[in-house]
């Protein structure tokens, strides 16, 4: 069940194929008719192909084989939008063919009810149900979606999250949730499986990926309605176009009236048809990047909405620190050898895996030259870490070595016969203070001292944040610390403020004000207590491995679980609105060379004059028609790289990227069309096409 997702090119041989087939069925008038744009287009050459019939059978002043000329550029750039839509479509079917491939049926351990005593059966995880509960014990892979009812687990979950670190998942808590793929390391859990075959997280992916048959977004909407708008408004211009070239012939006693193929070639290059082209493969695309990040969206207004967040809510442990806390101090009990208290720090974590673990080895033998032992050779056994007894160790002959919590701790000496000593317990509560994890090592009886581990600030992630603030967004660190710790790991992260000793109510507070003042929030949570501040947020991303009640306040889920990945979405989300408005800033200044190019030829024999806007040096009036129709076509071809990457993201501020995006895209869209209508008709006319 686990799965590896793979990153496909932005075009492969099977995506193309598939695509051109599909463009050809897209030609469906149901299909066209969302797209008012490019159902104008279609119409167009409907139109003029009825036309070029016509001119066989009835020969007349227009050239059959320029009418047959516009008529097949038109019906390209009716394909070549469909195209690119179709490819959008196909690279997230191709997503979804390799995750099917990635599903394995596992063996599961069905219990006859909740307990883990109770009658056992093996069965294919493919017969699992909701509602069912199951028995993982060590070893073990977990066979489906579900929520802890008993125990407490150490679970692998690098099948999911890449991650190669242990975490703890017990009942109860806000950690509850496991995923099928993942391994059980220790001790055993009982499950409730909570989705039935077809309805687990990766058929969650599959179904999203797929999702081509999607609701716009309002902003999709809106730019719909502005593009239908242009359409209408160009529409009526050149219908009226036909009666007022009718009259100026009459008036001016010479001439010919613009024929219909012209006013159509006209229509098609006045409306927006770049982007109405586009628009559908932007949104696509954009909620397949979301997808490769291995986040759900339950709906395209999130991915919008986290193009616009301007403040995010960001937890402190996994997000701004590494959440794997680093051992930073030996400090010994009082008449304690602070070599002894190292030497059995780093003999108890020989058998501890996890980076803490590996940090006290590394500690005891930079501060005191200790080498890591030969574990065979000291004819140790070691003693794993157990989520119930929260200790591990070692025992070397009649030397019984153990390290974990201080609770803990002090019930193993006590059942010895031994005592806590008083300061120890004031050098574990000081720890606890300040914000670190103390962990007391003991050997038999006896307490040796505590070992302090540090949350240690993620590498880089201070620039991060200040590439947040280019762009104007305020970030705020969440945590459950003291002020004066939070307030010391705040100024070393560089985050913009952070909010301490954070309850849920002080959450959904925080969040309400930055709403009322205009602006728009994201955050991350997984558990129960997340939920009602979830529910506010803007964009709310919930992990998948935390609580039901957090995933359903969510409009996002994270499959890998990763708080990181909150920024990671931003960028997705200004990626696709910046992705949007630069293409159709391209496609409105695009126009602009149009008209230069089809007005003077479509109206030449009747005003002469018009020849001075012929500033491109056009050969003749068909060449400039049938050369600004081709590149109409030829360039939503040319930008669907461009809509399916995405246009490349650099934090910045907003009057940065509207100044970069009228420069670029903006002058950009005004020049190109002059130099490659001009080359399409050097071209033509060498190839005496017209």
């Amino acid at each position: 069940m686990t799965h590896k997702k793979k990153k496909h090119a932005l075009f492969e041989a099977k995506i193309i194929r598939r695509a051109l087939i599909d463009s050809l069925i897209k030609l469906n008038p149901k299909n066209q008719f969302r797209n008012p744009v490019m159902f104008v287009v279609e119409v167009g050459s409907v139109l003029t192909t009825l036309l070029f019939t016509y001119a066989l059978f009835v020969p007349g002043t227009e050239s059959a084989g320029f009418i047959l000329g516009i008529s097949l550029w038109l019906w390209a750039t009716v394909l070549f939008a469909n195209f690119a839509e179709s490819v959008a479509e196909g690279r997230g079917k191709a997503q979804a063919d390799a995750l099917r491939g990635s599903r394995k049926d596992i063996q599961a351990k069905r219990l006859s009810k909740p307990e883990r005593e109770a009658t056992l059966s093996i069965i294919p995880s493919s017969q699992l149900r909701k509602g069912d509960h199951i028995l993982a014990e060590a070893g073990d892979i977990i066979p489906g979606d579900g929520e802890i009812v008993v125990g407490v687990a150490s679970v692998n979950e690098s099948a999911i999250t890449g991650e190669s670190a242990p975490v703890i998942r017990e009942s109860g808590g806000d950690r509850s949730a496991v995923t099928g793929g993942t391994e059980v390391l220790s001790d055993w859990l009982v499950i409730r499986i909570t989705a039935n075959p077809g309805e687990t997280f990766l058929d969650r992916m599959i179904s999203m990926v797929e999702g081509a048959k999607r609701q716009k977004t309002p902003n999709e909407i809106a730019l719909d309605i502005l593009l239908a708008g242009l359409t209408i408004i160009f529409l009526l211009a050149v219908v009226t176009l036909l009666p007022f070239s009718l009259f100026s012939v009459k008036a001016a006693g010479h001439g010919s009236p613009t024929s219909i193929t012209v006013l159509i070639s006209l229509l098609v290059c006045l409306i927006p048809t770049t982007i109405g082209g586009l628009l559908s493969a932007i949104g696509i695309a954009g909620m397949d990047r979301m997808i490769q990040a291995n986040v759900i969206a339950m709906s395209g207004r999130a991915v919008e909405a986290a193009g616009d967040v301007d403040v995010l809510l960001l937890d402190k442990t996994g997000t701004i620190t590494l959440g794997n806390r680093q051992a930073t101090a030996f400090i010994p009990a009082d008449e304690v050898d602070g070599k002894d208290l190292a030497d059995a720090a780093q003999l108890s974590s020989l058998a501890d895996e996890t980076p803490e673990g590996r940090s006290i080895v590394i500690l005891a033998k930079e501060k005191y030259g200790f080498r890591e032992r030969d574990i065979h050779a000291l004819n140790a056994t070691l003693v794993p870490f157990s989520a119930h007894t929260r200790m591990s160790g070692v025992n070397l002959g009649d030397r019984e070595i153990r390290k974990g919590a201080a609770d803990a701790i002090e019930e193993y000496v006590s059942k010895q016969k031994g005592a806590f000593p008083s300061d120890v317990r004031a050098a574990v509560e000081e720890i606890a203070r300040q914000g670190g994890t103390p962990l007391v090592v003991a050997e038999g009886k006896r307490v040796l001292g505590v070992i302090r581990l540090n949350d240690i600030v993620k590498g880089g992630i201070k620039e991060r944040f200040a590439e947040l603030r280019r762009m104007g967004i305020k970030t705020v660190m969440i945590t459950g610390d003291n002020p004066l710790t939070a307030a010391a790991i705040a100024a070393e992260a560089g985050v913009d403020d952070f909010l301490a000793q954070a309850t849920p109510e002080a959450k959904l507070k925080l969040i309400r004000e930055h709403q009322a003042g205009g602006r728009l929030v994201a955050m991350t949570g997984d558990g129960t207590n997340d939920a009602p501040a979830l529910a506010q947020a803007d964009v709310a991303v919930a992990m998948n491995t935390g609580t039901q009640a957090a995933k359903e306040a969510g409009n996002m889920v994270d499959l890998d679980s990763n708080p990181t990945k909150l920024i990671e979405v931003v960028e997705i989300g200004k990626q696709l609105l910046m992705t949007r408005g630069t293409l159709t800033t391209f496609s409105i200044a695009n126009d602009v060379a149009k008209y230069f190019a089809i007005l003077p030829a479509a109206f030449l024999t009747i005003y002469p004059q018009l020849g001075s806007l012929n500033i491109m040096g056009l050969s003749t009036p068909q060449s400039a028609i049938l050369s600004a129709v081709i590149f109409n076509a030829l360039i939503i071809i040319a930008l669907i790289p461009l809509a399916l990457r995405g246009v490349p993201y650099r934090p910045m501020g907003a009057g940065v990227v509207l100044r970069n995006n009228l420069l670029i895209y903006g002058l950009g869209g005004l020049i190109v069309p002059f130099v490659g209508i001009k080359l399409i008709d050097m071209i033509i006319t060498a190839l005496k096409l017209a």
